[in-house]
């Protein structure tokens, strides 16, 4: 009897019976006596991660070499290490996966079934998950999990140190600066290392739609979004946050990121005296960060005209940093550019 089998065996005696983990002891002493004191340690660490834990992908979770775990369905679970994207050696079955979409929506109250089978949500150790099922998923439920990291990158790894120079000075002197880059660039790293720059004292309130932010700062206030309940009430967005974190006296208020109306809220918060306010934007270039945005201000149908939205956004934000990915799945940072006008950016930095 293999390892694999007898763990399966004995989770499975443990389901239907209604056991516990004391119970998967008395099972294994009576199933297999002579395995040595490690494999045993080994076994019962599997049992306790399929019974307890998150099952076959419990020790991806917990491997700080990975970044992301990917799961496409039944098969094969994909890893994300370093930058660099692999499969791994798990496998999981439909069954598994229903379960393990159970262990990871029940403790933050959220479900996913035919009328909405997607959601968006928080491990207990910060890591952010997203789940897509049938229908729109006709091969299967599909876990994305961007693991929680627990170092926090800084700024000096990002850039060589003139860069670095350039961007603390403009961060500690108030510049509203705008991350840009594409999935998986470093956008809420970076942003995360350049808000680690500000003063100690400086009272930050961060928006997200899923916390991601861990600020090394004292006078830190996090808001998270939450999507409506089962009757589709309750749902607190990103809109609703922003309009909060203006009451709460900020110094800086950081968004994790810009991605739909809410840019017309951010604009008009940095255009009254709010200064000094960090996000970031999906977009492969300074000049196309802005256009987003511009686009996404749009979004909130305010009646102004695109060429008064287009000046304010530019006295809005003063600066637009563009990361990118580097060799070895490294996060880079490839451009500082200031705002030079509507639709307009000056570089400051171009890097190769």
């Amino acid at each position: 009897m293999t390892h694999t089998v007898l763990v399966d065996q004995i989770h499975r005696q443990l389901v239907e019976d209604g056991g516990d983990l004391d119970t998967a002891n008395t099972l294994l002493d009576a199933e297999a006596p002579l395995l040595s004191p490690e494999v045993r340690r080994d076994v019962v660490r599997q049992i306790t991660a399929k019974f307890s834990g998150f099952g076959a992908v419990d020790h991806l979770l917990r491997d700080t070499t990975v970044n992301e775990v990917m799961i496409n369905g039944p098969g094969v679970v994909w890893v994300e290490r370093r930058g660099v994207v692999e499969a791994s050696d798990v496998e999981v079955d439909a069954a598994e996966l229903v379960l393990l979409i159970e262990r990871m929506l029940a403790p933050i109250g959220r479900r996913i079934d035919p009328l909405r089978p997607w959601v968006d949500g928080r491990l207990p150790d910060g890591s952010r998950i997203n789940i897509v099922g049938p229908p729109i998923a006709p091969d299967g439920p599909c876990i994305t999990v961007r693991r929680f990291v627990v170092q926090r990158p800084t700024l000096d790894e990002f850039a060589p140190p003139g860069v670095v120079d350039l961007l603390r000075d403009h961060i500690r002197d108030g510049a509203t600066t705008l991350v840009s880059g594409g999935t998986g660039a470093g956008k809420t790293s970076l942003l995360n290392a350049l808000a680690a720059e500000l003063a100690p004292s400086t009272r930050v309130v961060t928006v997200e739609d899923a916390a991601e932010l861990d600020l090394p700062l004292a006078n830190v206030v996090r808001l998270e979004c939450r999507p409506p309940g089962v009757e589709g009430t309750g749902g607190v967005d990103v809109r609703d946050l922003v309009r909060v974190a203006l009451r709460m006296r900020p110094d800086r208020l950081v968004l994790g990121e810009v991605r739909g109306p809410e840019a017309f809220d951010l604009m008009q918060a940095l255009n009254t005296g709010h200064r000094g306010g960090m996000s970031t934007v999906h977009a492969n270039s300074p000049v196309d960060a802005l256009q987003r945005v511009l686009s996404l201000v749009m979004s909130a149908d305010s009646g102004i005209p695109a060429s008064v939205v287009e000046a304010q956004l530019a006295r809005a934000i003063d600066l637009v940093v563009q990361v990118a990915r580097g060799p070895q799945g490294t996060r880079v940072v490839t451009e500082v550019a200031a705002v030079a006008g509507p639709g307009c950016v000056d570089p400051i930095v171009r890097l190769p």
